[in-house]
């Protein structure tokens, strides 16, 4: 759980957490994570923390942002099962038990869907509907309410995608390259208690640019050598045309040879041939991760083989 200036939530956010998974009777552990809070915050989680050895405390010198708190909460949990969440209390700690239920139906990833949403329809859910409807359309994977945080994941998986940014929303969409298997549930959402929202309309442009970023690596990751070569289609065809017009000069009595043109020419041809070897150095990074992949996958299903079973 990310917090940020929350000192009112701190406290009931991890009495509903420790009852909520005491009733599964799991092992579990709680990461909290501060970026940056400027209140109490980070003095009552030390607090609570003295007292629960299955608490822990993650602390940024300053505002970093939610994703890169989140995937700083990622990279300490320790547990096979990994559930993020907000720190506001808007999401309930009681659906956690819905979520683990999915994951042990086979799933790799549960997305949380905040069927009754309870924030201002202007600021929030107008604009959440139509990112949602635009991020499903440009990705092709089509998740209900992207902007959730309560949501779980197999360790494995979600320690292995890359978090920076806005990218915490998009998790589903970047793991969908690695062909996870998605569910989506319905979870309740409250009304925010305490303290003020965090969020609102400012970050749209940091989303439509995380999105364009999406949609780039999803696209080039598969055929990369293809795309760079399309790219380089451009300058080849410019190149030709630059080369053709000082032939005809050269060879020509009517006309001087320009050199511009044709520098113009070599620089186009240079930049279609850098592109294409960047295509290829490509190819061979993505087969060779390809081939890591596999491996580890087959490493993976072979652990929880077993585990599924008992």
């Amino acid at each position: 759980m990310p917090l940020y200036n929350e000192e009112e939530s701190v406290r009931p956010l991890y009495a509903a957490i420790v009852q909520a998974l005491g009733a599964l009777g799991c092992d579990f552990e709680i990461v909290f994570v501060d970026d940056g809070s400027v209140d109490r915050t980070v003095a009552i989680a030390d607090e609570l923390a003295r007292f629960d050895s299955r608490l822990k405390i993650v602390k940024f010198r300053r505002n970093y942002g939610q994703t890169p708190a989140m995937a700083a909460g990622i990279e300490h949990a320790r547990g096979e099962i990994l559930v993020t969440m907000d720190g506001d209390l808007q999401n309930d700690p009681a659906d956690i038990g819905a979520l683990l239920e999915k994951i042990s139906e086979g799933y790799d990833i549960v997305v949380g869907w905040r069927y009754k949403r309870q924030d201002k329809l202007i600021s929030r859910k107008i604009p959440s509907r139509i990112a949602n409807w635009l991020i499903g359309k440009v990705t092709g994977v089509p998740i209900r309410d992207n902007g959730c945080s309560l949501k779980a994941f197999r360790a494995d998986l979600i320690k292995q995608i890359p978090l920076y940014s806005e990218m915490h929303r998009f998790i589903p969409a970047m793991a969908s390259i690695a062909g996870p298997r998605v569910a989506q549930i319905k979870v309740r959402h409250h009304a925010r208690r305490y303290g003020q929202s965090k969020y609102g309309l400012s970050r749209i442009y940091k989303v439509l640019l995380d999105l364009m970023v999406i949609k780039t690596v999803a696209t080039f990751a598969s055929r990369p050598l293809r795309w760079f070569a399309l790219l380089s289609l451009p300058l080849f065809v410019l190149s030709l045309a630059a080369f053709t017009h000082t032939l005809i000069a050269l060879f020509g009595s009517t006309t001087e040879i320009s050199l511009p043109i044709a520098g113009t020419g070599i620089i186009f041809l240079a930049s279609a041939c850098v592109l294409l070897c960047s295509g290829a150095l490509a190819e061979l990074a993505y087969s060779r991760g390809d081939v890591r992949d596999r491996d580890f996958l087959r490493l993976t299903q072979t652990v929880r083989g077993p585990q599924r079973g008992q």
